[in-house]
This record gives structure tokens, C-alpha cells and sequence, in this order.
């Protein structure tokens, strides 16, 4: 497996140049980027834009696997405005268009959102009209990613939907694209399920993976720790991932700390070499 680090890791406002000089120096094969609203990776980017960025991680050496966003928290498949339901899918456009001139093989997706609790007057929106504003949705955009032959991951979060393995299986299948599967937390499993159990079921269908750990007695978005300090059974974790084969990477998706904030990236770096076998 190679072994990847998410920029929401690093310390706030730093430069994509910097971040990535830190995460070869920390000895990660790979980083994660992200799609924002604004930045030096937004809505409006051009291909120069983009290239320019490309060739700075190629000159460090590093890959970049996958493009994540945070724009489905506010702009949801599952919304009953029908506008932020088509900025959703433009959303997903852009992602997959700027994925393509990267390199990067996958973008990460939130499928929908019932309620996030995290979330100020976040709608609330009836499970099954959820389920199907965010098929619809999928169907539509897996042509798009199929065109492209890049793959749309759709992670579990904490939207109170898509709840098990079994249910995000077969909404995957549903879809029946081999460019639409899923991005996989380990750690967003532990509140409500074991990710061991999670990676069996979902086996081929998962296209990435994000590393974080979580602590049950807790219960609450505080409840995210670092690496091997958590209730994540990484050693099971590791065989459920021999048993299905996956050899993808495995990209750690921390918080900077308060205090000396990029440390966090090496002691990742650490415990990833731990988990990995390194």
C-alpha cells in the first residue's frame, strides 16, 4: 500500500508548494488536495492553475491520488433546494475535470446529508427522499467520471446516512458504474461499527482509503485521536484489507495541533509506518 497524507492535516493557510515539501520530507508517497470555494484549488481554477501545481509535486517526487472537498456540507445532493442540488453535481464536474489534469485517479465525495448534527440549522431531510435525490444524482454523474475514467469515492461521514456496510454496498451497486464506489474512514466507522467488518463487505468497491482513529467513549467529533491512540483495530483493519486485496493508498486525514501545528504530520508519518509494516 502507499501511504498518503491529507492537506486538511497541515496548518491552516499554508501554500499547496510548502505542504507538499513537508509530506515528502515526512515520508509519505502521496497528498490528498482539496476543492474550494477559494484558495489556490477552487471553483474557478484554469488549467494553468493546475498544471502549476502538478509540476511542483512532480518536481518533489510525491503523487497526487485524490482530490477531496468540503463543499457538500453546503452545497448537499440530498438538499430540497433543487439549485444546490445542481451545484452539487457541478461541484463533482470540476472535481473530476481537475483530478484528470493532476493525475489523480479518484475525488472524494459526500453522497448526501439526512442531518450533521456539527452543522448550524442543517436541514433535515426524510431518509428515503435523501436516497433517492442522491441515486439520481450518481447515475447522472457517473457518465461524467466513466468519460473521464476517473473515480467518484463516496466517503462515510457523519450525515446520518448511509448507515451500514451492507445498505452503502448496495447503493453502490445500484449506481453499477466501476467509477462510482467508495472512499472509506476507517475511523467515521467507529461510532456506529467495526471498519474491519465494513472492508470485507464493500471488498472491490472501495477505491480509497482514509486513515484517522476514534475514541467510542467519547462519542463526539472530540472523540478523534491520534493514530494507534483510538479504538480502530488497525491489525484487523490490515487483514480485512489482505483479504480483499486492496493495495491502494491509504491517506491519514488528521487535525494540526494546537500547539507546533505540522507535528502532526511526522507523527502520522510514524504511526502509518507502524500499521503498514514499514
Amino acid at each position: 500500500m502507499k501511504k498518503g497524507i491529507n492537506i486538511w492535516s497541515f496548518k491552516r493557510g499554508m501554500r499547496i508548494e510548502d505542504c507538499i515539501k513537508i509530506a515528502k520530507d515526512a515520508g509519505y508517497d502521496g497528498i490528498e488536495l482539496r476543492l474550494d470555494k477559494e484558495g489556490e484549488i477552487n471553483l474557478n481554477s484554469d488549467e494553468n492553475d493546475i498544471l502549476r501545481i502538478k509540476k511542483i509535486a512532480e518536481d518533489e517526487g510525491i503523487e497526487i491520488p485524490s482530490i477531496a472537498s468540503g463543499l457538500y456540507w453546503i452545497y448537499p445532493f440530498t438538499s430540497s433546494d433543487p439549485s444546490i442540488r445542481q451545484k452539487a453535481k457541478d461541484i463533482v464536474k470540476k472535481q473530476l475535470e481537475i483530478a484528470k489534469l493532476l493525475g489523480a485517479d479518484t475525488v472524494l465525495v459526500v453522497p448526501g446529508i439526512v442531518h450533521a448534527d456539527f452543522i448550524p440549522g442543517c436541514e433535515i431531510v426524510d431518509y428515503d427522499v435523501a436516497y433517492e435525490r442522491a441515486l439520481e444524482a450518481f447515475f447522472e454523474l457517473k457518465e461524467y467520471a466513466e468519460e473521464l475514467k476517473i473515480h467518484i469515492g463516496l466517503e462515510n461521514v457523519w450525515n446520518k446516512f448511509l448507515l451500514s456496510p451492507l445498505e452503502f454496498r448496495d447503493f453502490v451497486d445500484k449506481i453499477n458504474s466501476p467509477y462510482v464506489g467508495v472512499y472509506l474512514d476507517v475511523g467515521n466507522v467507529v461510532y456506529i461499527g467495526y471498519p474491519e467488518q465494513w472492508i470485507k463487505i464493500l471488498g472491490n468497491r472501495i477505491k480509497k482509503v482514509h486513515f484517522k482513529d476514534f475514541k467510542r467513549a467519547v462519542g463526539t467529533v472530540n472523540g478523534f485521536v491520534d493514530l494507534l491512540a483510538g479504538d480502530v483495530n488497525f491489525p484487523a483493519v490490515m487483514e480485512a484489507f489482505k483479504s480483499t486485496g486492496y493495495e491502494d493508498y491509504v491517506i491519514a486525514e488528521m487535525a494540526p495541533y494546537t500547539y507546533y501545528e505540522n507535528q502532526v504530520i511526522y507523527n502520522t508519518s510514524k504511526a502509518m509506518d507502524q500499521i503498514l509494516g514499514r
